[in-house]
């Protein structure tokens, strides 16, 4: 692997992970919102 792909990657990898952790975060507040409705 050349290092500019690998520095491309490592860029990559921490948007996904930001991304990622975004979407189970509102997810999961969605949810909450949900069952929290049900139960009212």
């Amino acid at each position: 692997m050349k290092p500019e792909q690998k520095e491309k990657l490592k860029i990559w990898v921490k948007k996904l992970g930001f991304w990622g952790f975004m979407f189970f975060l509102v997810k999961g507040l969605v949810w909450l919102a949900i069952g929290y409705f049900i139960v009212k």
